[in-house]
């Protein structure tokens, strides 16, 4: 018996298409057509995989015959299997929503500390400056300390899960869309709160900057949540952005037209690299050169350059998420 016989009844048995076997794997469905085809085979991290997924041996899978072993109803998907999340992708972007979120908040609550603490003396006697680089240390070790784990998962799940077929409704994707919208307005309401409670407070400089930053880190936690938890379902952004980290190998095993979407993806990804390369070098000017005057202004060269990279990815028709 040969191993793609054993293949296709093992995927068979659990009602699998080849497209939910190769998110399972971590591979393109051209892939899984190509094992069954005899086209090629799998490589060894790959065959441990199915072994896993299956229950089997290496050498029952490859050499052996399979087709025998009674099916388990228990393990077979549902026949709707297309609205099921098989990856845990959703469970995955929920944490990583909330991780994310909070870690940039709890940066910008070490920078509203720093800010109240840097001309207020908690002690008598004792230095404010102090104080308020304990306060920045602490905000920024604890926001960092979400965000580096978070990502290195992120980025470990799409090297595991490059493709993931849409499984959310059309129900669930109005959802989250209400739910970015909402977060959105809230967010952007606190930081206004924020700019009006400096205003009143203008003559306690501390205070004011400190207020206004911790109003900021709420109304950008609100706005990070809702952003990356209303687009999780732009699931054709996710595979675009997959296509990227690929190796050649795995490249080469897709289709002509994903291969030219990995060229494009590449090339735009270099343009908005420069981009966003030039808003730093000018913000550190701004920020270090005494000649231009504009230290307070060091920060606009990010939020400038991002709405630049939107606009170009606008008028190019770049609708990657």
């Amino acid at each position: 018996m040969s191993f793609r016989n054993n293949l296709q009844y093992l995927r068979a048995t659990r009602n699998m298409t080849q497209e939910q076997l190769a998110m399972l794997l971590g591979v393109s469905r051209q892939a899984v057509s190509k094992w069954e085809a005899e086209k090629a085979y799998p490589e060894m991290d790959k065959l441990l995989k199915l072994c896993d997924l299956f229950d089997c041996t290496i050498d029952g899978l490859v050499k052996g015959d399979l087709t025998h072993l009674p099916g388990d109803p228990a393990q077979s998907l549902p026949a709707d299997a297309r609205a099921t999340d098989i990856c845990g992708y959703d469970e995955m972007m929920r944490s990583f929503s909330w991780k994310i979120a909070l870690g940039v908040a709890l940066i910008l609550l070490g920078v509203a500390g720093a800010a109240f603490f840097d001309n207020t003396s908690v002690i008598a006697g004792a230095d404010p400056s102090a104080f308020s680089v304990v306060s920045l240390f602490i905000g920024v070790a604890a926001g960092l300390a979400l965000i580096i784990p978070t990502g290195v998962e992120s980025n470990a799940f799409r090297h595991d899960h490059p493709f993931i077929e849409n499984f959310y409704t059309a129900e669930q994707c109005r959802k989250n869309r209400k739910l970015f919208t909402t977060c959105l307005v809230s967010g952007i309401t606190l930081i206004f709160m924020g700019i009006v409670s400096a205003v009143i407070l203008q003559e306690n400089e501390s205070l004011s900057g400190a207020v206004f930053l911790m109003f900021t880190a709420f109304g950008v936690f609100l706005i990070v949540y809702g952003s990356l938890m209303g687009n999780r379902s732009d699931l054709d952004a996710y595979n675009r952005e997959s296509l990227k980290d690929l190796s050649d190998e795995r490249i080469a095993e897709l289709s002509p037209d994903k291969q030219e979407q990995v060229r494009a993806t590449k090339k735009s990804d270099g343009l908005y690299g420069g981009i966003m390369l030039v808003a730093t070098a000018l913000g550190l000017l701004l920020l270090f050169v005494p000649a231009f005057h504009a230290q307070s202004f060091f920060w606009l060269t990010w939020p400038i350059g991002g709405i630049l990279c939107s606009a170009i990815a606008a008028f190019r028709g770049d609708t990657r998420g």
